[in-house]
């Protein structure tokens, strides 16, 4: 199976060229990718006076995207680093010395699994593990693909809850009581990270850091800016399901067509419900349309994860829309979805 990295969740309407900026000329498009934040493909865009003036602020965003990938990782140290990596392999020890930015984040996915009732918990990483191990073991070995041991899944889940994470945010220390327990902050990180990363970006940018796509006021013109949210049956065309005019927010989809690996001819993805410990089977994919790009990595999950009717006080408490595909390709949304729909009224 290839590696779904090029298959952005939501993907970006691209307006490709931009010419150069003459003396007093108005701004311009200019656009870069970038391949080594996060482990994702990450577009961004946006009108600037130069190229150097463009630069500099990709620049900056890229500085802090590299800071927090480092901060966030679970399977990489870094030299002068106490990241996530050092907390888990700390586990059933001595309380971790971490930055601020690391408590400020651990804090932020505590509130996240009591707004979420568990669906999205950062201490379900030793269940998670078992998954990744049998994921990236299939991907390798397609003919000896397996599925996970229940009884293994089982005890993997003794040792997960938010009980088992300590957080001194006074002592800037972190510890994980259990010494099987690990953290996995793969449903937050990204969106994290972006959202704080992109918080200085002047009017008229947009960004997409693996499918999370940030917009930053509209184009010079006052134009909306277009985002395509990928069709989750046929995710490698050039045709999308809808696509979104926006000129502020952020958009993130959860799918089962991303990262996923196929036992028997049967394809489990990378969502595990903590309730059952197996892929969900809510839905094909959910999207988000909301002002945070950390919460809408949150809430694009957390609603994989329940039915829309359920859902629907979490939207109303971060003032966010959403949009469902079932697996019999029907698709429905919010009402308030709608709005960021061309042609609709």
């Amino acid at each position: 199976m290839k590696r779904k990295i090029l298959c952005l969740m939501t993907a970006l309407i691209l307006l490709m060229g931009a010419v150069p900026a003459g003396a007093g000329a108005a701004p311009v498009r200019f656009q870069t990718t970038l391949l080594d934040l996060f482990d994702t493909v990450t577009y961004v865009m946006g009108y600037a006076e130069s190229r150097a003036a463009f630069d500099e602020e990709v620049e900056r965003f890229t500085q802090s995207m590299r800071t927090y990938n480092s901060l966030f990782d679970i399977y990489n140290d870094y030299e002068g680093v106490n990241n996530l990596k050092t907390v888990n392999d700390a586990a059933g020890g001595e309380p971790v010395s971490v930055s601020k930015e690391m408590i400020d984040f651990l804090l932020f996915a505590k509130e996240v699994a009591v707004m979420t009732a568990g669906r999205v918990d950062i201490t379900l990483g030793a269940v998670l593990n078992v998954w990744h191990e049998a994921r990236e073991y299939g991907i390798a070995h397609p003919d000896k693909a397996y599925l996970p041991d229940p009884e293994v899944l089982t005890e993997a889940a003794r040792h997960t809850g938010m009980a088992l994470l300590e957080i001194d945010p006074e002592a800037c220390t972190v510890r994980l009581t259990d010494e099987k327990a690990r953290l996995d902050v793969g449903a937050l990180a990204k969106g994290y990270a972006a959202e704080l990363s992109c918080k200085d970006f002047p009017e008229g940018y947009l960004i997409s850091v693996g499918g999370n796509v940030l917009v930053h006021g509209a184009k010079p013109d006052g134009a909306k800016w277009t985002v395509g949210v990928t069709d989750p049956f046929d995710p490698y065309s050039n045709s999308y399901l809808a696509t979104l005019s926006m000129t502020n927010g952020t958009v993130v989809t959860s799918g089962d067509y991303q990262r996923y690996y196929t036992v028997d001819g049967v394809n489990y993805h990378h969502i595990i419900d903590p309730d059952t410990l197996m892929p969900a089977k809510w839905y094909k994919a959910v999207t988000i349309i909301c002002a945070d790009s950390g919460i809408g990595d949150a809430l694009s999950t957390a609603l994989y994860l329940m039915s829309a009717e359920d859902a629907l006080p979490l939207l109303e408490k971060y003032d966010a829309e959403a949009m469902w595909v079932e697996e019999d390709g029907n698709v429905f949304w919010t009402t308030g979805f709608k709005k960021y729909l061309p042609f609709t009224e």
